[in-house]
């Protein structure tokens, strides 16, 4: 990696700093090892009345100038670990240290903002990891290094991924955002996984500052069976000045000093929450529309859930809860549609589901329409009230609340009975599930779907690469009428771009065509801003798969990318997108 390299220029640096010192351990004197001179009668070099040997001398004509500015340099951003704060090394994705430096920091904000609003794909997010998380230098213009920070960290929020979250923190401990550290134990906390919540803080420092984190360390202690730790830790804490009824009344509580503790539960925070739970033997919660997504996905986790078989299905707002509960992943799908067969609808109803659930309340009409499903006989009135269902769900923002248990009721149906009206629907909802275990399929009479495919997989070298795309020019040169889709185009502009070459006789047969690159994103490749373009990749991108792209979008994509150098991202793409999967 380029930090292991720049760190080994520094240690050789270094060496030949204590190879001279050795030399001239006898000596008194302060050496300068700068200030030299040739002496005429030996060929030795003098040095403020040292003499330095031809071997060391080698050592430092090796150390050319302007690699000694550079280890300088460098070593200044090893030491500005802030600047250096990521997960990935540059070359791991082809990008480089320098990849924000020249852009400006208000461009990079207006753009950041825009992809914030959007609810990324897997793709876009995959690649606005590799960008964000990747150690570089921040902006130099209208971007500070605290603001390039904080933006990693809350891009790791809102993204959610605790995995990603954790590897972060450990590999940037002398740089941790306390938001970004509040985030990942409060988050283990509410899915009962206390021992990645406590592990934590046995990897980093911890901030004196923060009050909220040292009682959860407190707390940790406390949980590890390690009290007495528990107890200077929190001696400490009241020693500056902390104050904290609530807590100190768990504390004492816990730790076995008091065995009455107010039985109040506190939502103010996942933790007081916790504690509230632990101190009370006779804990009942009922949460509400108000109540956070911490502290339900907590209930869930702990089983403090009400039951839904104990739900007054004449409620309509108490229904409405468990939907939106169900949204966000707090009860299973196939028990809010359990939920739905207990109501009691007339057969006037049951037979005109089509007219009756518009006259019924938004949970309701969901129940209707889903009874009218199971009591169904044929595909086309099944799909028919599926997507019906699925809009109804949508239309309401809890469109989590009916997806995974859509999907295995659309796997049931036969696709020959699915009529033209609803086969995109039909396909839209299966095609994850669908092309999710496909293995690509080669075909060696069109050149996007042959073997050479396997070159962007790491499968074939550059020089079979060259060999096999000659072969292919030469048999499509007898065949006049094939054409060159933009997917043939794309291959070989890739091809090229690594060096493969062609021969003479086979390029007056390209059809190569310029991918239509927007203006601004041109300018940017002139320009050598690789982040801002790959910042308006991802937004291009934005809610899209890449494989739902369009064929000249995707052409563009890839065609940017081959100009930046950027390969390994590139090949990602094309594995996605190119071959034929079956």
């Amino acid at each position: 990696m380029k930090i292991l390299r720049l760190l080994s220029k520094i240690f050789l640096f270094k060496l030949a700093f204590t190879f001279l010192y050795f030399q001239n351990v006898n000596t008194n004197e302060p050496v300068d090892i700068w200030s030299v001179e040739k002496s005429e009668s030996n060929g030795e070099i003098k040095q403020n009345n040292t003499t330095i040997s031809n071997d060391s001398q080698s050592i430092i004509d090796n150390l050319k100038v302007d690699d000694l500015n550079s280890l300088q340099f460098e070593e200044s951003l090893i030491k500005e670990k802030k600047y250096l704060v990521g997960l990935f090394d540059p070359d791991e994705n082809d990008l480089s240290i320098d990849m924000w430096e020249f852009s400006d920091g208000e461009k990079i904000s207006n753009i950041i903002s825009k992809i914030n609003k959007l609810n990324l794909s897997l793709d876009a997010k995959n690649l606005y990891n590799k960008l964000i998380l990747t150690n570089a230098l921040p902006p130099k213009n209208n971007f500070s290094a605290d603001k390039f920070l904080k933006l990693k960290s809350d891009w790791l929020i809102k993204n959610g991924d605790l995995d990603l979250i954790e590897k972060f923190i450990i590999n940037n401990k002398e740089e941790i955002d306390q938001d970004l550290l509040k985030f990942f134990v409060d988050k283990n906390l509410s899915s009962n996984n206390l021992n990645k919540a406590c592990g934590i803080f046995s990897n980093i420092k911890l901030l004196d500052s923060n009050d909220y984190l040292s009682m959860f360390k407190i707390y940790c202690y406390i949980y590890k069976n390690e009290n007495e730790i528990a107890q200077v830790q929190f001696d400490l804490l009241k020693e500056s000045g902390f104050k904290n009824k609530f807590f100190e009344d768990k504390f004492d509580y816990l730790m076995g000093y008091s065995n009455e503790t107010d039985q109040k539960i506190s939502e103010k925070n996942i933790l007081n929450f916790h504690l509230s739970h632990l101190a009370n033997n006779n804990f009942q919660f009922k949460p509400n529309e108000n109540t956070s997504k911490l502290i339900w996905s907590y209930l869930t986790t702990n089983n403090l859930l009400i039951n839904l078989n104990e739900i007054e299905i004449e409620d309509d707002e108490k229904v409405i809860s468990i939907e939106k509960a169900t949204h966000n992943g707090n009860y299973l799908e196939k028990d809010l549609l359990n939920l739905y067969k207990r109501y009691k609808f007339s057969i006037g109803q049951l037979l005109s589901i089509e007219d009756s659930y518009k006259l019924l309340s938004k949970n309701q009409s969901r129940a209707l329409l889903y009874q009218g499903y199971l009591i169904s006989k044929d595909t086309q009135s099944k799909i028919k009230i599926l997507k019906i269902l699925k809009g109804s769900f949508n239309e309401s923002g809890i469109s989590n609340a009916f997806d995974t248990e859509l999907v295995r009721m659309l796997d049931k149906l036969d696709e020959n009975d699915v009529d033209n009206e609803h086969m995109e629907f039909y396909r839209y909802h299966l095609a994850e599930k669908r092309n999710k275990n496909k293995k690509i399929k080669f075909n060696n009479k069109i050149l996007h779907q042959s073997k050479l495919i396997n070159y962007f997989s790491d499968q074939m070298d550059l020089q079979r690469a060259e060999k096999e795309l000659n072969k292919m020019l030469k048999k499509i040169k007898k065949n006049q009428k094939y054409y060159f889709s933009t997917k043939d185009i794309i291959v070989i502009e890739s091809l090229l771009a690594d060096g493969v070459q062609i021969s003479e006789k086979y390029k007056q047969i390209l059809e190569l065509d310029n991918a239509n690159i927007p203006t601004d994103i041109q300018v940017m490749i002139n320009d050598g801003e690789i982040a801002m373009i790959l910042l308006r990749l991802v937004e291009i991108i934005g809610e899209d798969n890449i494989k739902d792209l369009g064929t000249e979008s995707l052409y563009f994509i890839l065609s940017t990318l081959n100009k930046l150098n950027i390969d390994r991202i590139r090949n990602d793409i094309i594995i996605k997108t190119i071959p034929l999967k079956a």
